[in-house]
């Protein structure tokens, strides 16, 4: 049974449910967003995260998508992302947050990595970031895009920004993904290509659901 859309008046903005708990991607999701839309994350919603159990990054965020739409009925985003290194057969993939085990965090995770690659020289360290989005509009039709962003993993970490794997992923320029602000990595990064391919997708819908809210507040 799925939840009733909230009332939207005219000058409000549409509310996107978005299919995850991570707080770096939610920070993320909601700049890469601007202020389109109000981002209902699971935390918001009082939603568990879904468990990732797909083979590929296009099965996560379908499943995540379609259970949170079931749930809520809310036009819903749902991202599956991670890290594929060549040297490695493109691991972690789909573990990349879970490379160091389900309960740990993301420096061990980059650790991990970094202990595996150890013996890797410089130029076989190529690698990229890959980001899916599956987007489930008003009436359950499903949309996916997909990003890449190209690189190697560098030696030790370097940077503040980001999260997750940023602080070893080495763009061609030389820097970080975590060395870069966000309006730069935004433009660079796998999420933020994914966005930007979805996003006429996702505003149409949204729009299309506040225009049925409408027509059926009394």
């Amino acid at each position: 049974m799925t939840a009733p859309h909230p009332r939207i008046d005219d000058e409000s903005r549409p509310t996107l449910a978005l299919a995850s708990n991570n707080r770096g991607k939610i920070a993320e999701f909601r700049a890469l967003l601007e202020d389109r839309v109000d981002i209902a994350s699971l935390v918001d919603l009082g939603l568990d995260s879904p468990e990732e159990i797909g083979a590929t990054f296009e099965d996560n965020a379908v499943l995540k998508a379609k259970l949170v739409f079931q749930q809520t009925g809310f036009v819903t985003l749902a991202d599956d992302s991670g890290l594929e290194v060549d040297a490695l057969g493109g691991l972690p993939g789909v573990r990349s947050a879970r490379y160091a085990g389900d309960h740990h965090h993301d420096r061990d995770n980059r650790d991990l990595l970094l202990r595996n690659l150890a013996d890797v020289p410089d130029g076989s360290r190529s690698a990229k970031f890959v980001a899916v989005l599956a987007v489930i509009d008003e009436s359950g039709g499903l949309s996916l895009s997909r990003g890449v962003c190209e690189g190697a993993v560098a030696r030790s970490e370097r940077g503040t920004n980001g999260f997750g794997y940023d602080p070893i992923f080495e763009l061609p320029d030389g820097r970080t993904m975590a060395e870069l602000d966000a309006s730069e990595k935004h433009i660079v990064s796998h999420r933020g290509q994914a966005v930007r391919l979805a996003l006429p997708l996702i505003m149409s819908a949204l729009y299309r659901a506040r225009s049925v809210v409408g027509k059926s507040e009394p």
